[in-house]
């Protein structure tokens, strides 16, 4: 059995270091270490790390604020686990979850996986609405949240297991902003190594808990998948295009009710859509009216971030860049 070194980069997020902890240390396998990383929190989490010493095999490192990648990196020389895995702070795991990491590992050897996330009962409406839009078919094209895949699987760093060695040997994540989980994928796919999703390895995804801050979150996704395919060229699938064609999709018909007031009700059908599917989805009414605002933040969000990148980056061929650098933690 492999040892495993669990790495969670924070910043200024000590509650969710609590409870992220408080399920680790209820897991049914017991062989593994957590590594947390303080990316220079001014509301640090050492006390809460402290907390749970006699529970788990626990190591706190403190840097200066250089942001995820460079934290899990700094995470990943100091683990002495043969297996890495990187979770976000906002995540809780279910008590099989190391054990349900250990039986896929077993039975498929992947030098690199990932698990799907979904939404926690206690989670808030705004939570679980957040969760729907992306993880929705209707809404990422399928290329999130299950199994089957419209185009093929990169483990993403919110759940992200992967081999020592080849990490090692990728030399970690790149010092992106945001974007730097598919590019370690990218690469090791790319390197020839095997990657795929263990589907009982999930976890409780908590995101982002206002739409404002989801909104900044997506946007700066839409920049980082250009910015992605001028470092992995061929990467860009249709699927990725589809938030872009929703905005000016959704411009074109506002423009058409203007000019014949009768067509106005084709705005109402994709809120009509998320609704319902949000609705069986989640069985939640207030849910799923919160789902309508949510989707079209998630692809109004990455379908502009999107655009901003193309007329930036591939038309005016400017370099990598993200945005909302100063207010992205605030509200």
């Amino acid at each position: 059995m492999p040892f495993y070194s669990l790495i969670v980069p924070v910043y200024n997020r000590p509650h969710e270091v609590d409870e992220l902890l408080a399920s680790l240390a209820q897991q049914t396998l017991t062989h593994f270490e957590v590594v947390v990383i303080e990316d220079g929190s001014t509301f640090p989490c050492d006390e809460v790390v402290n907390h749970y010493a006699h529970r788990l095999e626990c190591l706190y490192a403190r840097q200066l604020n250089t942001g995820p990648g460079p934290a899990r990196n700094h995470g990943a020389r100091l683990a002495k686990g043969d297996v890495l895995i990187f979770l976000d702070s906002d995540v809780i795991v279910p008590p099989a979850y190391l054990e349900a990491v250990d039986k896929g590992l077993a039975l498929h050897d992947y030098d690199c996986f990932g698990g799907p996330d979904c939404a926690h009962p206690d989670f808030t409406p705004v939570q679980k609405a957040i969760s729907y839009a992306m993880t929705s078919v209707l809404t990422t094209g399928g290329i999130r949240g299950s199994g089957q895949k419209m185009d093929r699987f990169y483990p993403r760093s919110f759940n992200l297991g992967i081999r020592k060695g080849v990490f090692d040997a990728l030399d970690g994540f790149a010092a992106m902003r945001f974007g730097e989980d598919l590019d370690l994928s990218m690469r090791v796919i790319e390197a020839g190594h095997s990657t795929g999703l263990l589907s009982d390895a999930w976890v409780y995804h908590k995101r982002r808990n206002t739409f404002r801050s989801f909104f900044k979150q997506v946007f700066n996704s839409g920049i980082a998948r250009i910015n992605l395919e001028k470092r992995h060229r061929g990467t860009l699938k249709a699927v990725h295009l589809l938030p872009s064609l929703f905005v000016l999709g959704h411009l074109a018909m506002v423009l058409m009710a203007l000019c014949f007031p009768p067509a106005a009700w084709l705005l109402t059908v994709p809120a009509l859509l998320f609704f319902g599917g949000a609705l069986l989805s989640t069985r939640e009414l207030q849910t799923a009216w919160l789902a309508v605002p949510a989707s079209y933040t998630q692809l109004c969000g990455y379908g502009l971030g999107f655009l901003k990148a193309v007329w930036l980056r591939v038309v005016l061929g400017r370099g990598e860049f993200h945005s909302f650098e100063k207010t992205f933690y605030k509200g």
